[in-house]
């Protein structure tokens, strides 16, 4: 299944240090020290007693290419104080797996070794602690281990899953620690701005499928990445995102409402209710402008006589300008994917839909690619955003639709 692409040197510069805890899910730090590293961060780890039982230090050495801290007694540490110099210089710690007996010592501020030593002494207000659950599906549900998480969570730590599903111990449920991919995924979007916190956006995303019998249709080659990639960045902005898709093959971002439709009028009767419970409305999807008048019961077949059959069109509603016509509408974003005289037809697009702001792009070139480029045109003129992967220029117009809502741009 596919999912956004996450840029390498997304954590260009971060520094983290990595706990590990004891548990079986001590194996999948492996892949997430590789990929931290990938993503262009520099890993520290540091492991307790337990967590060796499970994973070598080798190995983790080997792939963050720095040596292992796994005790406060370590003479490498200038002053022997390795709880100290450790995360002075982090951009944030994160334990991961988080046993339910490490987080217990947290809880207490217990500092019998040198990770939970180093995450009672980190400078509390410039290094921020994650922690990522793994434990048994009872040892998370137990009310002892649901205090402790709860009261983490008040004292300023970011709690990072866990997920449910098969577990070491045969068992089934939640307590899994959150996959590799997903806890980096998680980092990334701890480190975004918040520039939508407290708001609502609605987006669009993906083709529509108008049906001329069971079992053909009118449709296009959008795959929805775009519109899938704005979903991500403005959840990781602290937005609240509900996205409307097309028939697309797809993961759902993290933090994100989904809702799935499939023609053009589900599509509308599935935004046209909510739009003036959000601020915001992103129109990514490519909607189809047109639908057969009529559904042929059966499949058309053919009938040997070479007669090519022929049906009547109807003009689909039309989601954007519906929207932007609303008594109460949100901030209204439309996206006009041309195959020619780009800047011609989005400036004609934005008036035509009375719209704000219509990001322009050429359809052929980007319809499932991981990369794009954009065109910002509204009233005041246009500014190009370059060709790069569609997260980085998701991120880059979720930034730009914070700066036109603050009250500083109005």
């Amino acid at each position: 299944m596919d999912t956004p692409v996450t840029p390498n040197g997304a954590l260009a510069g971060r520094h983290i240090v990595l706990g590990l805890s004891g548990g079986i899910a001590c194996y999948k730090a492996a892949e997430l020290t590789r990929a931290l590293v990938k993503a262009g961060a520099t890993v520290q780890v540091v492991m307790t007693a337990a967590a060796e039982q499970f994973i070598t230090a080798v190995t983790l050495q080997a792939l963050s290419n720095r040596p292992v801290y796994a005790s406060q007694w370590d003479p490498r540490a200038p002053n022997n104080m390795a709880h100290i110099n450790l995360t002075r210089e982090a951009d944030a710690v994160l334990v991961a797996p988080a046993s339910a007996d490490f987080v217990a010592k947290l809880l207490h501020g217990r500092a019998d070794d040198l990770l939970s030593l180093l995450c009672l002494a980190r400078p509390i207000e410039r290094c921020p602690l994650l922690v990522a659950p793994a434990m048994n599906r009872e040892m998370w549900a137990h009310p002892a281990t649901q205090r402790n998480f709860a009261q983490l969570r008040a004292d300023g730590a970011s709690v990072l899953g866990p997920a449910a599903g098969d577990q070491a111990c045969g068992e089934i449920g939640d307590g899994r620690m959150l996959e590799p991919d997903e806890l980096l995924d998680e980092l990334i979007a701890f480190f975004q701005p918040k520039a939508l916190l407290g708001k609502k956006l609605l987006i669009t995303a993906g083709p529509t499928f108008e049906p001329i019998d069971p079992v053909r249709g009118i449709t296009n080659l959008s795959s929805g990445k775009m519109g899938f990639a704005i979903a991500r960045a403005a959840a990781d902005a602290g937005a609240e995102v509900t996205l409307v898709a097309g028939p697309v093959h797809l993961a759902t971002p993290r933090r994100v409402k989904r809702i799935d439709v499939r023609t053009a009028q589900q599509m509308y009767d599935a935004v046209l209710p909510a739009a003036p419970r959000h601020d915001v409305f992103i129109a990514t999807a490519a909607v189809a402008d047109w639908r057969p008048a009529t559904l042929a019961e059966q499949k058309i077949k053919k009938n040997g006589s070479k007669v090519v059959p022929s049906f009547e069109l109807t003009e689909n509603a039309d989601i954007l300008a519906a929207v932007a016509k609303l008594p109460d509408r949100p901030y209204c974003v439309g996206f006009a994917a041309e195959s020619h005289d780009l800047l011609k037809h989005a400036r004609e697009k934005l008036t035509r839909k009375n719209v704000p702001l219509i990001v322009g792009n050429l359809g052929p070139a980007t319809f499932g690619q991981d990369d794009n480029a954009l065109t910002l045109v509204d009233a005041n003129g246009h500014r190009e955003l370059p060709r790069a992967d569609k997260l980085t220029l998701a991120r880059a117009l979720v930034a730009e639709i914070a700066a036109r809502l603050s009250p500083e741009s109005t």
